[in-house]
């Protein structure tokens, strides 16, 4: 079995792979909000959505009343019927660039990614805490009687509406605290906190924690994994905060601190 030093080497090293990928977060140079209606997209002046790159004419998008998205790519090929989902949006390319449409409180957004773009290879290598496996816990994993709703702000100020299923418990030099996930999946549950680091060590806003080895009564938390949000990385992204239970008034040095610039 691999030691613990050793996967989480390999764990950053696909972190870093996962940002600077095709479809990571250093490559976006685009991101708009779409109404109902067609609009032309393109890095030619007279589309109605202008890219600082690309081809001239990538084509057209339509959204219908029911914000059903169709895109028309510009070379005469067949129109596509794009099937809008939460956590996996639809994409498609033309020349170097990668597209999708991300969807938030039922509104809908054109992203754009230029493959080509140099910006995976300016980032600077990602700063962490010195690993400490005392900051890896498994906590007891709570189910609520019921859903639990939360209205969630964002890195743009939007309110978001999501449910909490559950809670993780877990006891820290004696003192308990208690973190609801927000987001994710069952399987990978997403906690979005912020500790006291973030006054001089860590992002601002805040970090996200992904569950691991979830059962029905734990949930592993290692905080050494705590990562920055997408929104540290590029302003065309829209990140959730974390709820006022998820700001702890512990300084938790571990896992990713603040982007050099």
């Amino acid at each position: 079995m691999t030691d613990y030093p050793t996967q989480y080497a390999e764990w950053q090293a696909k972190r870093l792979a996962a940002l600077k990928a095709p479809n990571g977060w250093l490559n976006i140079i685009a991101r708009v909000w779409l109404a109902e209606g067609t609009v032309t997209v393109g890095a030619a002046a007279d589309n109605d959505i202008i890219l600082s790159s690309g081809p001239s004419y990538v084509g057209s998008l339509t959204q219908d009343t029911d914000g059903q998205v169709t895109y028309t790519p510009a070379d005469g090929s067949a129109a596509q019927v794009l099937k809008l989902s939460k956590y996996s949006p639809p994409r498609f390319t033309a020349g170097n660039l990668l597209l999708e449409v991300t969807s938030l409180n039922g509104e809908n957004a054109l992203r754009v990614r230029d493959t080509t773009s140099d910006a995976p290879n300016q980032l600077k290598p990602l700063e962490y805490f010195p690993l400490d496996p005392t900051w890896r816990i498994t906590a007891d994993w709570v189910a609520f009687d019921a859903p639990k709703g939360l209205t969630i702000s964002t890195s743009k100020a939007i309110e978001t509406e999501v449910e909490a299923t559950h809670k993780a418990v877990f006891i820290r030099d004696g003192v308990t605290y208690e973190l609801l996930a927000t987001h994710g999946t069952a399987e990978s549950p997403q906690f979005v906190i912020r500790d006291q680091t973030s006054r001089d060590s860590t992002y601002a806003a805040c970090r996200f924690v992904y569950g691991e080895d979830v059962t029905d009564k734990t949930i592993v938390l290692d905080f050494n994994k705590a990562i920055n949000p997408p929104c540290a990385f590029t302003e065309h992204a829209v990140c959730p905060l974390p709820p006022a239970e998820n700001v702890l008034p512990i300084r938790i040095e571990a896992g990713e601190k603040r982007l050099h610039d």
